[in-house]
Formats: structure tokens, C-alpha cells, sequence
């Protein structure tokens, strides 16, 4: 069992909390490959899913593992509740804890706020995604991914490239990247890094000209628009020069090596139109739907472990 309630920060895993997700996913992804699709370990629970920001893949993600799994599950969406009649977040939360739920999976625009939930509610809680702080289930989803196709982590090259000041889905790699053993470089420009940057522990590279040759992992990062409170670069013609995964560079990449995006992709930005018409023809590289898939079963194992957790 894990030896957490809550999923809120990467850095709430210990290595063994890891590796028994990993196991998990691998038993749930079992399932997932049979004509009935369900198992009724978790009949009888009730999950809610609150999502206060838009989100395709996650919300329904977990609203498919919930359900594969034999659990209730509800969506609340904050746009036709009562906050929009001013009540607070927290008073939100405590009237759906006196629903006799046994899970919440929250996702918000604003960093922090999941912890400062969790400080007023004693029911089990995965962040799904908190402003620009952390996304713990993408990053176990990736590293199921890679898990897959190398089949263990140490030693291995990834290169996290792009926006990363804005991302939470970087900085949740980093952490777990790094925790499983990996060397991990970013590769953006100045106005795109935080200022912190230096407290992770990366290399960084300007271009991704620098790493495309010897990374076992390039992981492409969407820029991230709907977070940017001025413009950070000067062109998308300078963006695609030193950061665009382009057909010319995919040919670069070493033999066994994989391209990765948390999506929802800005085709011709990170990734040039062309790759991604490749994406069918190349699913040994390219694997950005298959994190998807991958997707419901880490929330399947995640799910499962905390809600039968002793």
C-alpha cells in the first residue's frame, strides 16, 4: 500500500510509493486489454471529480478509471454551482464531504490551493493539475511511458523543452524524473525559464539542436497561453527556430528514442504539422497518445491504492 492519503506533490512519493503504482498500472493495464473493461473492486464508492478549469484528457481520464473500476463517480464543474452565488471554496468542499464521498480529484487555476484544501478536509485528495505547481498524475503517466518501452529509468537521458516557467507538468517530470534516476536537461529560452530554476538541479541548453542526438527522451511542452500575463516571445517564427520538433530534427533523434507531449498539442509550435501526420506510422517514437492511454491506467492503480488504503 502507499504510504500517503493525499496526492499532492510529487514530492509527497517515496521510490517504493512509485514503483507500487508502476505494478499497479501494469495489472490495471491488463484489464484494459480484455473485452469487459471493469472490475468491482471499488463498488459502493463515490468519487467527485472537481474540475476548476477546463481539462479533456484528465477530467475524463479519471472519470473513465473511476468507472472501470466499479466506482460512483460525480462531476462538479464550479461554473454551475453555488460559488457562482459567492460561496468560498472551502465551504464548496466541506458540503461535499457531508455527501459521505470518499475521494476527491481537484483540479484548480490556482497554485496551492489543493493544499490549502487538504488542510480542511480529512478525505483523500489527487491534485489534478494546480495552476503552475504541480500535475503529480501526468508525471506518473509519463513515466509509466517510459517505463513501457525501456523498462527501467536509471541512466536514461530526458529533455524536458519548451515553456517551462508556465508548466506544471515540467516541474512534476523534473521531480519524479530525477527521483527514479534520470538525468534531466530543459532546453528553453531565458524569458521561459523560472527564476528558481537552478533549485532543480538540470542542465540547460538554449536550442534543442544541443540535446537531439543523444536524449533517450525529448518531451515537448505546449506553450502555455492561457497562463502568460505578457508576451515572453518575440515571434512563433523565433520559437519554431531553436525549440520545434521538426521532421529534419526527428531524424536526428537516436534509434530507441521517444517524443513525448502532455497535449493538448499547438500544432506547428512544438511540433511541426508533419510530426504529428506521423504519429500513426511511428508509434514506437512517437508517444503522445499513447500517454493518454496509459493515462487510465495509472489513475486506475492510483485510485485503487488510496481508497483501499489500510
Amino acid at each position: 500500500m502507499l504510504s500517503v492519503k493525499n496526492l499532492i506533490d510529487i514530492d509527497d512519493l517515496s521510490i517504493r510509493d512509485v514503483e507500487i503504482i508502476m505494478e499497479n498500472a501494469d495489472t490495471f493495464n491488463e484489464v484494459l486489454e480484455r473485452d469487459l473493461k471493469k472490475v468491482p473492486v471499488l463498488r459502493g464508492k463515490t468519487i467527485i471529480n472537481m474540475f476548476f478549469e477546463p481539462s479533456t484528457r484528465t477530467r475524463i481520464s479519471f472519470e473513465i478509471a473511476a468507472k472501470r473500476l466499479s466506482a460512483d463517480i460525480i462531476n462538479f464543474t464550479s461554473s454551475t454551482s453555488s460559488m457562482k452565488k459567492g460561496e468560498s471554496v472551502v465551504d464548496t468542499i466541506k458540503t461535499i464531504k457531508s455527501m459521505i464521498a470518499d475521494l476527491l480529484i481537484i483540479r484548480h487555476s490556482d497554485s496551492g490551493v489543493v493544499n490549502f484544501i487538504s488542510r480542511y478536509i480529512d478525505l483523500p485528495i489527487i491534485n489534478a493539475g494546480d495552476g503552475k505547481h504541480q500535475h503529480p498524475t501526468q508525471a506518473l503517466l509519463d513515466l509509466y511511458t517510459i517505463k513501457k518501452s525501456f523498462g527501467n529509468f536509471r541512466g536514461l537521458s530526458v529533455a524536458i523543452t519548451g515553456d517551462i516557467l508556465n508548466s506544471r507538468v515540467a516541474r512534476s517530470d523534473i521531480l519524479l524524473f530525477k527521483k527514479m534516476g534520470m538525468d534531466v536537461s530543459v532546453v528553453s529560452a531565458p524569458m521561459l525559464l523560472p527564476e528558481d530554476i537552478s533549485h532543480y538541479g538540470v542542465r540547460i541548453h538554449g536550442c534543442i539542436d544541443d540535446v537531439i542526438k543523444d536524449t533517450d527522451v525529448l518531451y515537448m511542452l505546449r506553450m502555455q497561453f492561457e497562463r502568460q500575463d505578457r508576451k515572453y516571445y518575440p515571434s512563433i517564427k523565433e520559437y519554431n527556430r531553436f525549440l520545434e520538433l521538426d521532421e529534419k530534427r526527428l531524424n536526428k533523434m537516436k534509434k530507441n528514442s521517444l517524443v513525448m507531449h502532455p497535449g493538448p498539442v499547438n500544432r506547428g509550435i512544438e511540433i511541426s504539422e508533419s510530426v504529428m501526420n506521423l504519429e500513426s506510422s511511428m508509434l514506437e517514437k512517437i508517444k503522445v497518445n499513447e500517454q493518454v492511454r496509459n493515462g487510465v491506467a495509472v489513475r486506475m492503480a492510483l485510485i485503487y491504492l488510496i481508497l483501499t488504503k489500510e
